[in-house]
């Protein structure tokens, strides 16, 4: 069975890079073959597994400059057949693409909004004059810089490579270490242990939502895990979309959702919770793997 991969598109995304990275990672350990399928936006990405259009989604879900990517976190909260199967986590270094001859030729840079905030200071710096403007991806603006030379975009020399685009600077994001963790989706019936390593997973993402908001909502929940030792690597509050002031609440937690441990965690959480979720038990694959 060839397997189709769902990622944010035009080709030469990070989304793409991440979902390229993930299938040589799948073909050398399990020898399955896939597909990469490019889809518009985030959600539309994670809607085609949901929809069975594709059998798996890469996207992305936090980035060490910018934070959460607040659509992948929304769209997991809204489709209850989803889960999280694995994650990797990638090096981002953003380049300046244009047929410009001189930075100061330039009236016009496009991008994604993470890659523009992750580069917001170089962009102040060199380029204090020119217009912003916020594309659906980092390559949805790339086919257009040869018709018009005072354009550029902000993505990846690989993206530079593919589009067969001039890089006018490299590493311009306003720190080294920049790095984004991506997902990977599938839906809930799919048997896990096909796309995850055999070992036990090591990490467990839940997202709830509380009965109301009174003194202790949150601290009540967070101290089950402080009770049992277990530790939580991230913790995030988005909107309910209900009311104002009123939030839901993502946490991933360092152990595995099938331990005794987390099982008794789980069972005192619903007690505290309005709606509790797992979104998924799974590995992290770091950089060195993918190499």
């Amino acid at each position: 069975m060839t397997l189709s991969i769902a990622h944010l598109g035009p080709p030469g995304t990070y989304s793409e890079q991440a979902a390229v990275f993930y299938l040589n990672w799948l073909s050398k350990s399990t020898g399955d073959a896939a597909i990469l399928s490019p889809y518009p936006s985030i959600s539309q990405s994670l809607q085609a597994v949901a929809d069975g259009q594709a059998q798996l989604a890469v996207v992305p879900v936090e980035n060490s400059i910018e934070g959460s990517v607040t659509m992948t976190l929304d769209t997991l909260w809204q489709l209850d057949s989803l889960q999280i199967q694995l994650a990797l986590v990638l090096p981002i270094v953003h380049t300046l693409i244009s047929c410009a001859t001189s930075l100061d030729s330039i009236k016009t840079v496009y991008s994604h909004p993470q890659a523009l905030a992750q580069c917001q200071g170089w962009l102040e710096r060199f380029l204090p004059t020119v217009q912003i403007i916020a594309n659906n991806s980092t390559t949805e603006a790339l086919q257009q810089l040869e018709q018009d030379p005072t354009t550029a975009a902000i993505a990846s020399s690989r993206a530079a490579q593919l589009y067969n685009l001039p890089i006018l600077a490299n590493a311009i994001n306003d720190y080294p270490e920049n790095f984004t963790r991506f997902l990977v989706i599938s839906q809930r019936e799919t048997n896990t242990g096909h796309y995850t390593s055999k070992a036990g997973a090591s990490h467990t993402s839940l997202a709830f939502s509380t009965p109301a908001n009174i003194p202790g909502a949150l601290v009540k929940p967070l101290q089950i895990f402080a009770q049992l030792g277990i530790n939580l690597s991230r913790i995030e509050s988005r909107p309910t979309k209900r009311s104002l002031g009123e939030y839901l609440f993502f946490i991933d937690v360092e152990a595995d959702a099938n331990e005794a441990q987390m099982k008794s965690a789980l069972a005192e959480l619903g007690i505290y919770t309005e709606i509790l979720k797992i979104l998924g038990a799974y590995n992290v694959l770091p950089v060195s793997v993918l190499d």
